[in-house]
């Protein structure tokens, strides 16, 4: 019997990337899903939220003078962009997915309602919650302990390359120390 009946998985975006740097690496995307098949074959529910820092990084451009909440909005996109690559993965895998969307857009996927999201979580079905909370200024880590909330779940689970939580980005910073 698993730990958690009802969970909310964070997969960084960046993961997807695999060695390219950019973009999606599909072979990094099916394993994903192949993760996350055996999960429900267990019988857990799953909720994924994942980043967009893959296909779009604003950090560089606010610097060069973009406005931040047009470059937050577009990382917003970048999300749904992975969360759709996602859930054509796992429908490959055979597994019944649905994309919600913290901004509507219709014919694309699904308005993010927290009912619903339950809902389809009972019917076994993964949600994929994309374009983090719908507002600037927040994170997906954000929108991955929002979400969680809402839909209940158990547990949030933070899938990241770094083994820990830290005084500061260990990758930026050699020096960021490890918290206990």
């Amino acid at each position: 019997k698993p730990a958690y009946q009802r969970i909310l998985l964070k997969l960084s975006g960046e993961a997807l990337q695999g060695e390219e740097g950019f973009g999606i690496d599909p072979t990094i995307l099916d394993r994903m899903a192949q993760e996350v098949k055996e999960l429900v074959e267990l019988g857990v529910q799953v909720g994924v939220v994942i980043g967009g820092g893959n296909l779009f990084r604003g950090a560089g451009l606010a610097e060069a003078g973009m406005n931040r909440v047009v470059g937050d909005h577009m990382g917003m996109l970048a999300t749904v962009m992975n969360g759709l690559a996602m859930r054509d993965a796992l429908h490959r895998a055979y597994v019944n997915a649905r994309v919600m969307s913290a901004i509507p857009l219709k014919g694309v996927c699904d308005d993010y309602n927290w009912a619903d999201a339950i809902s389809q979580l009972r019917q076994g079905r993964v949600v994929i919650f994309s374009a983090g909370t719908g507002n600037p200024f927040f994170t997906t880590d954000s929108a991955s302990c929002l979400r969680g909330i809402e839909i209940e779940a158990d547990v949030v689970l933070k899938a990241t390359k770094v083994d820990g939580v830290f005084t500061s980005d260990p990758v930026a910073n050699p020096d960021a120390e490890l918290y206990d």
